[in-house]
């Protein structure tokens, strides 16, 4: 049995039009759905011989913070894939500087410092998963970081 997708009327197999709305059961052709590609993910930009060699640069600026990127600069060697990352992390790095100005300037009120200690956990979990996107060789923009505009 057939069931037409048009007005759901039940035919048997050998009809190929519905009495009912006229939809054609001629064979269609099947459109398979487009894949959903991550506007956030450049890994395929990158050279694989470049992520699988500098991998480890790429992790150092999430671990350290500051010191790590200006270590992954260092020691990089022009590698794409290593200056992506120490991008990211520098926009870490100036949105956790920010945050923790704004709790220093505002400590004096109840509610900023408890946000601003959330907000750190925050960022804290996301360069972890920054972290763990890169040692499975991954180049993704940051998830809330890639939307602030003034990091653009």
């Amino acid at each position: 049995m057939k069931v037409c997708p048009g007005c759901n009327t039940t035919h048997d197999d050998g009809v190929a039009f519905c009495t009912n709305c006229g939809f054609s059961f001629a064979a269609q052709p099947a459109s398979a759905p487009a894949p959903v590609a991550d506007p956030a993910d450049h890994t395929a930009e990158y050279d694989p011989a470049d992520i699988s060699e500098n991998k480890i640069f790429a992790m150092i600026p999430y671990l350290v913070g500051w010191i790590g990127i200006v270590i992954a600069l260092l020691v990089s060697n022009n590698s794409k894939f290593v200056s992506f990352h120490v991008k990211q992390a520098l926009k870490f790095a100036i949105v956790e500087s920010l945050l923790g100005i704004a709790t220093a300037l505002l400590c004096w009120t109840f509610i900023v410092p408890i946000v601003g200690a959330i907000l750190i956990v925050v960022l804290t979990v996301l360069e972890l998963i920054c972290f763990f996107q890169v040692c499975s060789g991954k180049a993704k923009e940051a998830p809330i970081i890639k939307d602030l505009a003034f990091l653009k």
